[in-house]
């Protein structure tokens, strides 16, 4: 079965509009001004919107969630400058992950094969140690494994395996990822 197969039809209630709509004030007021250091402040905000934050998490103050009950992120990980999750359905990034400035986490499309152009949605997956660099975009339904490493300004719109190196649009592996030092890392988003 194809990605496309994957994503499912979604109608959004009145709830979702009016609970987004107080996320985008709390955003704007509370949580977009704030100094870059004060990564806590920012999880807190999340966490009172439904999001599964682990330890250590870094959310940077430009970046934008559209729904933060359906982001979970694992320890350590992080969403860098400017990232856009655009997450209708579900974002999980694992421990240690690394969402690079730029990067737009898109959980949503239409069914064009409708005419009246349906939502549809598939869960994004970003795996442990996973790296989505400067101006990646990631369509739904995909799923990056442990490990991967998706060069810039590339576009993922099919499942990446662990451990490797994509490139291009749309992306392909074009190499293994090894590390050179495998010890532990807190990712800064830059």
């Amino acid at each position: 079965m194809g990605r496309r197969e994957t994503l499912q039809p979604r109608h959004l209630s009145r709830a979702n509009k009016l609970a987004r709509g107080l996320w985008g004030v709390v955003w704007l007021v509370l949580f977009r001004p704030t100094p870059r250091p004060l990564h806590a402040w920012r999880c807190f905000l999340l966490k009172l919107f439904g999001a599964r934050i682990g330890r250590r998490v870094r959310v940077y103050p430009s970046a934008r969630i559209w729904a933060p009950w359906n982001l979970e992120m694992g320890d350590g990980s992080c969403l860098g400058d400017f990232v856009d999750a655009y997450c209708v359905d579900t974002i999980e990034l694992g421990q240690a992950a690394l969402v690079s400035q730029y990067a737009f986490l898109c959980t949503a499309s239409h069914d064009y094969t409708d005419a009246s152009l349906p939502l549809i949605t598939g869960p994004i997956r970003v795996g442990r140690q996973a790296w989505v660099t400067s101006d990646v975009f990631v369509g739904p339904g995909v799923s990056i494994g442990e490990g991967a490493v998706v060069t810039a300004r590339s576009s993922v719109f099919r499942d990446l395996d662990p451990w490797v190196v994509a490139s291009g649009n749309p992306a392909v592996a074009v190499r293994p990822r090894t590390l050179k030092n495998a010890g532990p890392r807190v990712p800064d988003g830059r």
